[in-house]
């Protein structure tokens, strides 16, 4: 995983790759969720207190990295249960509290119109936020295969292609599903492609996807979603028959009928996205110019 010629000048790239949980590593990443989760809510509430103070004194007071990373440092210097977590992730809490809440007062400043600002930031709730922990290059390390986390968190990654380079940091996180990943950021691998003298033109349609100059390009609809609507609609019932009121926490079958709709919307989701991908590389590959 050196760099080469093929990845110079071509930016940065994340590549993500599903991952295999042992016990004892799922309720490591947990806890150190739980430890990045109340330290983002500690940032929110720092932000509010801060905020308050401008307001009721008139000054201008900063509430920044620089001053949340001196809370942090306190915090783990009062707090063991939180000094027995890795520092890295938990910066790095820092840095995307701090650019999130940056993004948003600089949409304030410049006037845009309210649906179109980034929010504020805002509590993460435990029943609602999904776990996603970022490590930096001194937060990690590639062994035999396997994925080493900063606090003896070990990961076995499932390698479905190779890393262009080295990578620089990892994000390790669950998605709607209960599925883990990670998701590195290495040095893109551009493929130079031979001149065919050819272009094509290109029309989006509607009863097909996409109607070109060549028939051979042609891109009908794939129909994944046809073909998954039966079997969506028995998880839909499912989910009718078992829904409780307002109020009350949903049922075990409630909820496995839910999971399994949502894993049939991503199954339908990734088989659109691998047609669209592998038509798209066909017609780059083989014409110089699309239109």
């Amino acid at each position: 995983m050196t760099p080469d010629a093929t990845t110079e000048g071509a930016g940065h790239a994340r590549y993500s790759f599903r991952v295999r949980l042992s016990a004892t590593a799922r309720r490591a990443l947990e806890a150190e969720w739980d430890r990045c989760r109340w330290l983002w809510n500690e940032c929110v509430a720092k932000s509010k207190q801060v905020h308050q103070q401008s307001k009721e004194s008139g000054e201008k007071l900063a509430c920044g990295p620089a001053q949340l990373d001196r809370m942090l440092t306190e915090a783990r210097r009062v707090t063991p249960w939180l000094a027995a977590g890795a520092s890295v992730p938990q910066q790095q809490v820092i840095r995307d509290f701090a650019r999130s809440r940056a993004k948003a007062l600089k949409d304030i400043k410049d006037g845009l119109p309210v649906h179109r600002r980034a929010g504020m930031p805002r509590w993460k709730k435990k029943q609602e936020a999904r776990p996603s922990l970022n490590y930096t290059k001194r937060g990690f390390r590639l062994k035999d295969g396997r994925l080493h986390l900063a606090g003896q968190i070990v990961l076995t990654v499932v390698w479905s292609r190779d890393l262009p380079a080295e990578p620089s940091s990892v994000r390790v996180y669950q998605d709607t599903l209960g599925h883990w990943y990670v998701s590195f950021v290495a040095p893109a691998r551009t493929e130079p492609l031979a001149l065919t003298g050819r272009v094509l033109g290109v029309d989006w349609g509607v009863k097909e996807t996409a109607v070109t100059t060549d028939d051979a390009y042609d891109l009908p609809h794939a129909e994944h979603g046809k073909r998954a609507a039966q079997g969506l609609a028995r998880y839909q019932r499912m989910m009718a028959r078992r829904r409780r009121p307002k109020g009350q926490a949903a049922s075990k079958g409630y909820r496995k009928a839910q999971v399994q709709a949502a894993m049939l919307h991503r199954k339908v989701a990734r088989q659109r996205e691998d047609t669209g991908r592998k038509w798209a590389k066909a017609v780059m590959r083989d014409h110089d110019g699309v239109a």
